[in-house]
């Protein structure tokens, strides 16, 4: 089996990955996309699958044997955005337990430091002032998870343990109308889609109890930045915990970076780690290998 590895790395990140993926599938024959387009059409007639990394536009194209693209990815939205994607071939998205458990291990952090009022004593720590403020038990905290997919359901479980009050919400699941009065901690793990584009807006925000507190860590493109910046310095909303912006690297004249109710992380909530993540690819590239079930397809008509 011939296999592409096509995205946006730099070179020591193809490296790794060219070193994780031929160490779980030594029998494959990998090229990446420098050795792609060096070789003769008869060679890249007969890749059969594409691993990929938010390829460039168009870098799918000419590959007429091309029966699987294969993620390296949890979010798609970049990959189906491309005009050129070829049609009527399979994508598979990642769904790796390694990269749910971390990104459970953040969402555990940014809720128990929004409970415990983490950032605002190391606030209070640059002020130079001693403060403590009221503690609440963990059953008197109500968080909201959106999203009911894999990150979803492991996020959810994880602070579910601390004892934390749970809901969860999917776009075609029940009423966010009736959920948003009810929470106190929101955090977002929804897939990126015409429908969830700019969710997090004035609307939602004011539909929130007061005091209420943000945690993105999906897409930038969920959040209407200057609608979440009303509400922080209006008060209505005490936090916001942001993974994610609409320009990454976030530019430094970004009022985020300043302001003393938001907590950046620079899109490092839950990184993908080769080893486990390769094995995950590896598994649907033998599966297609040998005619078994393809796993973790994406409906396009859906965006995930």
């Amino acid at each position: 089996m011939k296999v592409l590895l096509e995205g946006s790395f730099d070179d020591d990140e193809r490296a790794q990955w060219l070193a994780a993926l031929s160490a779980a599938m030594p029998e494959a024959q990998w090229l990446d996309s420098a050795a792609a387009r060096d070789a003769t059409a008869d060679v890249r007639s007969t890749i059969q699958a594409a691993v990929v990394a938010n390829p460039a536009p168009g870098s799918l194209q000419g590959l007429p044997a091309l029966q699987l693209i294969q993620s390296l990815w949890a979010g798609v939205d970049q990959l189906l955005a491309d005009p050129t994607l070829p049609t009527g071939v399979p994508i598979a998205r990642m769904v790796d337990p390694a990269m749910n458990a971390a990104m459970a291990e953040t969402v555990l952090w940014a809720v128990l430091s929004l409970h415990r009022g983490m950032f605002v004593y190391a606030r209070r720590q640059r002020e130079g002032v001693w403060q403590v403020h009221t503690q609440r038990r963990a059953d008197e905290v109500r968080v909201l998870v959106l999203g009911n997919g894999q990150m979803g359901r492991t996020a959810s479980a994880c602070i579910a343990q601390q004892g934390y009050s749970i809901s969860s919400w999917r776009r075609d699941g029940s009423d966010l109308d009736l959920l948003l009065p009810q929470a106190d901690i929101v955090v977002n793990l929804l897939p990126l889609t015409e429908h969830t584009r700019g969710l997090l807006n004035q609307q939602f925000f004011a539909a929130l109890p007061p005091k209420a507190s943000i945690v993105n860590l999906a897409r930038g493109a969920h959040v209407v930045d200057a609608d979440l910046l009303d509400a922080l310095d209006s008060g209505h909303l005490r936090h916001a915990v942001l993974d994610v912006f609409h320009t990454e690297p976030l530019p430094t004249d970004h009022r985020y970076w300043q302001h003393p109710r938001v907590t950046l992380l620079p899109h490092a909530a839950a990184g993908t780690d080769a080893r486990s993540a390769a094995a995950v690819a590896v598994a649907n590239l033998r599966a297609l290998r040998d005619g078994a079930e393809l796993r973790h397809l994406v409906d396009p008509g859906r965006g995930y």
